[in-house]
């Protein structure tokens, strides 16, 4: 589905670190979190093991724990709830933008003001596995936004309201990496974001992630956190707190450094194989590219997905195309559909009906910068005569 970027330049770096005695905490992850807070423009970037070990350490440190609620979408890879679930917190689903993917901003609004009134206002948007149970000892301690398929969320209102309720604001920007918002960067906006660099992304460091954060008191917290709860000032072995085993290796930063300093051209070069694949697919009146938010000054190429009228059979369509070579898949299936949630939340369809047609709906195509223009022309030529049929 998707190839990375890999160039000499990572290769030596990497075989540099063999060279050296540092493995893991040496000079590669010190470099590589001091150009990546440079690029988004925060103050610290932490490198983690990957981006749901971000996201978990970012709920630790907004102090939410057991019976608090979190508001956050259902369209998005599973982590950006389960995250709460380890802490034993609660995600509070509300729904999409039916363009964009990206969680609906007034919907996020109404759910924190009922959440606050309590009562029966605060029922309705809880899990119906919960609705009878008393709202009153139930803290809404933050809203987790996802910046889907790389295009930012309309993050002003959803600030509005975090600052209106003293809420937390952790950005799951893990597919969103050079993404901008009315001229900010995505994940210098709320009080700390993560980034992902699984192989699929736009840049890779093979597994892990990053946490950036303008907050001087959850940096030393994210660090202690990442290593086994060793503050920087304990002695060896010695542990302040609960941590885990989240440290990002000393090769990984090593490739991230020099994809880092690589960005704007692994963006671009998304960016191109992505507008071959607009110009090629503008035609086909059953395949629609999932819409770009026009308030996004740049969007993030992470997949290329589109959506597929309700008369084409998806599963149909994903076959052709792998009898021909080329990979797809149905993408995302909705978090509160998925057996784990519906089983211990009791969601059903109809819940959340913009996600749950997007989750129908969308297909991804193969997709990454080294695409050639004639690979484009394969996969959008065979696309165009099985919809045909």
């Amino acid at each position: 589905m998707s190839n990375p970027d890999i160039t000499s330049a990572e290769i030596d770096a990497v075989m540099a670190v063999l060279h050296t005695s540092y493995l893991s905490i040496g000079p590669r992850i010190a470099e590589f979190e001091e150009c990546f807070a440079a690029y988004v423009g925060t103050r610290h970037a932490i490198g983690v093991s990957s981006g749901t070990a971000g996201l978990h350490l970012c709920v630790i440190a907004a102090g939410i724990g057991e019976r608090d609620l979190l508001i956050t979408t259902p369209f998005s890879f599973v982590a950006s709830a389960n995250v709460m679930l380890y802490e034993r917190a609660i995600p509070i689903f509300v729904d999409v933008d039916d363009q964009t993917g990206n969680i609906d901003p007034t919907l996020v609004a109404e759910a924190a003001h009922d959440l606050r009134e309590g009562g029966d206002s605060a029922r309705r948007w809880l899990p119906r596995s919960m609705q009878g149970t008393a709202t009153q000892d139930r803290r809404l301690a933050g809203i987790l936004p996802v910046h889907v398929f790389g295009q930012a969320v309309e993050m002003d209102p959803i600030l509005d309201v975090a600052g209106r309720y003293g809420l937390a604001v952790i950005e799951d920007a893990c597919e969103a990496v050079g993404a901008d918002y009315r001229g900010r960067k995505v994940g210098a906006l709320g009080d700390a974001a993560v980034f992902a660099f699984y192989p699929n992304k736009q840049m890779t460091t093979g597994e892990g992630g990053m946490i950036v954060t303008d907050r001087d008191d959850w940096d030393p917290l994210f660090r202690s956190l990442r290593n086994q709860g060793r503050d920087v000032f304990d002695a060896w072995l010695n542990h302040t707190r609960l941590g885990y085993n989240y440290r990002l290796d000393e090769m990984s930063a090593a490739l991230g450094a020099i994809q880092i300093q690589r960005i704007d051209e692994l963006l671009a070069k998304r960016a191109r194989v992505a507008a071959w694949y607009g110009e090629r697919l503008a035609t086909l009146d059953a395949v629609e590219p999932i819409g770009t938010a026009s308030r996004s000054s740049r969007r993030s190429w992470f997949v290329y997905v589109v959506r597929l009228a309700p008369e084409v059979d998806r599963a149909d369509i994903i076959a052709r195309l792998e009898a021909q070579g080329i990979p797809s898949r149905p993408y995302f299936t909705p978090i509160h559909l998925q057996p784990f949630y519906a089983e211990r939340f009791e969601y059903r369809r109809g819940d959340f009906p913009i996600t749950e047609a997007l989750g129908d709906s969308c297909l991804a195509l193969p997709f990454s910068g080294v695409m050639a223009e004639e690979q484009v022309d394969y996969v959008c030529g065979h696309l165009a005569q099985i919809v045909a049929r």
